[in-house]
C-alpha cells in the first residue's frame, strides 16, 4: 500500500500548538515524512492541551500522528548546526517562532535557503511577519476576537462569544497545508527549483471564514451585529428544541428548502408571500416563521422530525455531542473516525484523514509518539551524526 500522494516529501515540523502541528500532521496524514522538533526538556506544549489517559495525552495521539520525534534545542549553537544539516534534505519546515527569534538563532531563511534553495518554508504567527502587530504574542483566541467572529457570535443581548475549541488555529492549519503545495508545486515549474517563504497569519484565514463583512462596512456603512443562531441571509434558521429534550438544526439556504419546511410544518400559506421570495426576505419576517418551525418540532421527538425532514426533501441535521458523533451511522460507514493501533492505550478511535482520494488515499501508519523517541534514527542513522557526540549533547540537553 502506498502511503500516499505525498510519499517521499520530507517535511520538518519546528512548530508548536495547533496550527503549525496540524499542517504537518495533514502532510503526514498523505504520505510525507514528517519529523517533529521539540524542545529537549519542554517538549511540544500540545503534549499538555487536552485530556489525557494513564498519562498519555489522546490530543497528542492524533495531532503528532505520522510524525517521527526529535528532540532537539535549537537555540544552542550545536543545535542549530544539527537542524541546517536536518533542513538541507527537507522540502518544507513548518515553524510558529516569533518574527525574527529564528533569525537570532542563525536560522532565517536566508540562512536555510544557502543550505537548501529548494526549501519551502511555512512560517506561521499571529499577525504574520510584519506590521505593526508583529512582535505581539498570537494566540487562536486573539484571532478569533480580531476577526469579527467573536463580535457576530451569540445572542443579541449576551457578550460576544468565542469557541470552545481551536477555531482559528484549525483553519489556519488547513490553509497552511493547502499553502505549503502551492509552494511546493511552483517550485517544480521553477527552472532552479527554488523554494519561497509562505507568511501564514492566524488572522487572516478565519477572517476569510467570517465573511464579506468588510466588504458590506465600506459599501454600506452597516456594522453587522450578533443575532444568535438566526441567519440575515435566509429563514428559517435556526436550531430548534423536540419533545425529547433534544435540539435539530434547520437551514433553508435554497428557495426550494424553504418552500418544502413550511409545507411541511403545516403553513403553506406564507409561501405566496411577497417577501418569501427571497432569502433577505425571508431573514426579515424570521420570528413569525421561527414559531411556525419550532411548534411543529417541539411536539415531535429528534428521531421523528429528522425523518419527517428528510422525506419531505427538506434540510434539517440533530445538534450532536461526542458521543451522538461517535454513534452515528453514516459517520461509522464512511469512516470519517478510524481506529489507530496505538502502542500505549491499544485500539484508538480518531479523525480519519481529513478528504478521501481514490488511487492515493494516505494513511495512519502510527500515532504520537514520545518526546525524541526517534533522535537516535534520525541523528544518527540518517544524519550520522557521531553517537558519542550526540551522549554529550544529552548530557547538556540540547538533544533528547
Amino acid at each position: 500500500m502506498r502511503d500516499g500522494p505525498l510519499e517521499g516529501l520530507r517535511v520538518v515540523d519546528a512548530s508548536t500548538i495547533l496550527a503549525g502541528p496540524l499542517c504537518a500532521q495533514i502532510l503526514g496524514d498523505f504520505g510525507a515524512d514528517v519529523v517533529k522538533i521539540e524542545h529537549p526538556t519542554a517538549g511540544d506544549g500540545m503534549r499538555g492541551h487536552g485530556r489525557s489517559k494513564d498519562g498519555h495525552p489522546l490530543w497528542w495521539k492524533e495531532i503528532s500522528r505520522n510524525k517521527r520525534t526529535v528532540g532537539l534545542s535549537l537555540s544552542a549553537p550545536e543545535g542549530a548546526e544539527i537542524f541546517l544539516r536536518l533542513v538541507e534534505g527537507a522540502d518544507v519546515l513548518i515553524e510558529n517562532f516569533r518574527p525574527g527569534t529564528l533569525e537570532r538563532w542563525g536560522l532565517g531563511p536566508d540562512r536555510l535557503h544557502e543550505v537548501n534553495p529548494a526549501l519551502v518554508v511555512v512560517r506561521i504567527t499571529g499577525f504574520g511577519q510584519r506590521g505593526p502587530y508583529a512582535a505581539r504574542a498570537g494566540f487562536g483566541t486573539l484571532a478569533e476576537a480580531m476577526s469579527g467572529f467573536a463580535h457576530l457570535t451569540g445572542e443579541a443581548d449576551a457578550p460576544p462569544t468565542l469557541p470552545a475549541f481551536g477555531l482559528a488555529d484549525s483553519i489556519c492549519g488547513i490553509a497552511a497545508s493547502s499553502a505549503a503545495m502551492m509552494a511546493l508545486w511552483e517550485r517544480e515549474r521553477h527552472p532552479d527549483r527554488r523554494g519561497q517563504v509562505v507568511d501564514m497569519s492566524l488572522l487572516e484565514p478565519i477572517m476569510t471564514a467570517v465573511g464579506p463583512s468588510p466588504t458590506v462596512y465600506q459599501q454600506l456603512g452597516i456594522v453587522e451585529e450578533r443575532h444568535g443562531n438566526r441567519s440575515t441571509n435566509n429563514a428559517p434558521r435556526n436550531t430548534y428544541r423536540t419533545s425529547d429534550g433534544h435540539w435539530v438544526a434547520v437551514s433553508t439556504s435554497a428557495q426550494t428548502i424553504a418552500e418544502r419546511v413550511m409545507r411541511l410544518v403545516g403553513h403553506p400559506e406564507v409561501i405566496g408571500e411577497p417577501w418569501f421570495a427571497s432569502g433577505a426576505g425571508r431573514a426579515a419576517h424570521a420570528g413569525p416563521l421561527d414559531g411556525m418551525v419550532g411548534e411543529w418540532i417541539a411536539g415531535r421527538t429528534r428521531e421523528e422530525v429528522v425523518a419527517e425532514f428528510t422525506a419531505a426533501g427538506a434540510a434539517v441535521a440533530p445538534v450532536y455531542s461526542s458521543r451522538d458523533l461517535v454513534e452515528d451511522r453514516h459517520v461509522r460507514e464512511t469512516e470519517m473516525l478510524t481506529v489507530a493501533d496505538d502502542a500505549d492505550l491499544g485500539p484508538l478511535l480518531m479523525h480519519n484523514v481529513m478528504w478521501r482520494m481514490s488511487r492515493t488515499p494516505g494513511r495512519i501508519r502510527f500515532t504520537g509518539r514520545a518526546l525524541g523517541a526517534d533522535t537516535e534514527q534520525v541523528l544518527v542513522g540518517e544524519l550520522g551524526c557521531d553517537p558519542q557526540e550526540l551522549t554529550g549533547l544529552r548530557a547538556r540537553e540540547i538533544v533528547a
